[in-house]
């Protein structure tokens, strides 16, 4: 399977707060993904006073050997098509990028069930 790790799913990992079910998820996983929308995110939410997170998501991708994914022009476009289920914009691209790039989102948030994307819980 290839995961791409949402937001919160990430955060989680990092802070060693999933399930053990979902860990092994995680470590069976073919490829684990994390986007570059993940890193505006959680830069923002920082910023806001809304999360603490010491490392950066750079590093937390590096240490596990997770693969960064990058957002492109592609990527936005593919927002036009996609239907406004959920207001999220950092969830709606990630759902355009796993569309697009062939992954499945690894989740814990139900905004992302009328999408027709794979999804795997967290």
């Amino acid at each position: 399977m290839r995961l791409l790790l949402d937001t919160n799913a990430l955060v989680r990992w990092h802070l060693k707060k999933l399930r053990p079910a979902a860990v092994r998820t995680v470590q069976r996983a073919e490829l684990v993904v994390v986007s570059a929308i993940s890193a505006w995110e959680i830069a923002i939410k920082r910023a806001l006073g809304k999360l603490e997170l010491k490392d950066t998501v750079d590093e937390i991708v590096a240490r596990n050997g997770f693969v960064a994914l990058s957002a492109t022009m592609r990527h936005g476009d593919l927002l036009r098509e996609l239907p406004l289920h959920h207001p999220d914009p950092f969830d709606r691209l990630l759902i355009v990028q796993a569309l697009d790039e062939g992954l499945t989102i690894f989740t814990s948030d139900r905004a992302f069930e009328p999408y027709r994307v794979p999804v795997v819980w967290a």
